[in-house]
């Protein structure tokens, strides 16, 4: 039976990669912070259906002895990196902090590894936000890189680091650069949950307002169940590589907004109201990715459209506000 440890379990795909991982036989590890050990209820929430199938450590990937004890311990097959901090505009308000994690987490990752499990097999969770300030539409694996955020270059540092990795100790190291994926379980503060729970709580008669920054910057989004089964074909490659995973379509943040507002038969225009605050200091205004490469070498592509991806969350915060 393989062995993968998943750092960042606890979020959205964490929580689908270990579900799907439990799908194929493996035995589950997860590296989650203590806090979350002590409050499971709201942070634990996507994994209370299969808490009693994985195996949780409390770690943190600040600290380098942390990360070792437990790759010690699990001497995984497989590890996903993809715990982060994630949210864009947060890591402008503590550049400190997302550096530290994102940067450091990925650095003690794989020098534990490289330490006690040299064969094990790596996953990084890179982002498009990478490629921030496009050079060429759509982007691919060869697009250079200008990150428009300490998110975004805290992603290249670590894609750097993990490329760093296989090239200088011939680890298997693969890095998937993931364009914007969501689901019912994406975090309140990304623009895509705040939007569908908003038009849940419209509905519902709960709020009348949604105060949105820009509707213009436009993203490829995709399904996140479907995004975790790409990261786990990039590990059972002969090689290890590269590879952009997106859906090769971009959609504006109105024609999401508007898209929602329909699904629940509401008039977007009577309830958005438009505050520049909620900018970004630096905006990224178009990411797009082209999946040639995971088409033909993970025979990968997503199924979801954009319209079900914003039906199914829609229905599923409506489903959560119904008395």
């Amino acid at each position: 039976m393989k062995k993968a440890l998943i750092t960042g379990i606890t979020g959205q795909d964490g929580s689908y990669l270990a579900e799907l991982l439990l799908q194929k036989g493996y035995e589950v590890h997860g590296l989650v912070r203590h806090v979350a050990i002590e409050d499971p209820a709201q942070r634990l929430w996507r994994l209370r259906h299969i808490l009693d199938k994985i195996t949780l450590h409390s770690g943190s990937l600040e600290s380098y002895a942390s990360i070792f004890s437990i790759v010690e311990k699990v001497r995984p097959d497989e590890c996903y990196h993809l715990a982060a901090q994630s949210f864009v505009s947060y890591s402008f308000e503590d550049q400190f902090s997302t550096f530290d994690t994102n940067i450091n987490g990925t650095l003690h990752t794989l020098s534990a590894l490289k330490e006690k499990t040299l064969q094990c097999r790596f996953y990084f969770a890179g982002s498009s936000e990478m490629f921030g300030k496009v050079r060429e539409t759509p982007q691919n694996e060869q697009t250079p890189f200008h990150p428009r955020s300490p998110y975004g270059i805290s992603k290249v540092a670590g894609f750097d680091i993990t490329r760093n990795y296989r090239e200088a100790y011939g680890m298997f190291c693969c890095s998937g650069i993931l364009f914007n994926h969501e689901s019912e379980r994406r975090g309140m503060e990304f623009v895509t949950r705040k939007i569908t729970s908003g038009v849940a709580a419209i509905k519902a008669g709960a709020q009348d307002k949604l105060y949105l920054g820009n509707l213009d910057a436009r993203r490829d989004w995709g399904y996140a169940p479907e995004y975790v089964e790409a990261m786990w074909r990039m590990l059972q490659q002969n090689e290890p590589d590269d590879y952009v995973i997106a859906t090769g379509e971009t959609h504006s943040v109105e024609e999401f907004v508007v898209t929602a507002f329909n699904e629940a038969d509401l008039n977007w225009q009577d309830h958005i109201i438009i505050d520049k605050h909620l900018r970004r200091p630096a905006e990224v205004d178009l990411l797009v990715g082209d999946i040639a490469k995971a088409k033909t070498i993970l025979a990968w592509q997503p199924k979801v459209t954009f319209q079900e991806l914003v039906k199914i969350m829609v229905h599923a915060d409506v489903k959560k506000l119904q008395p």
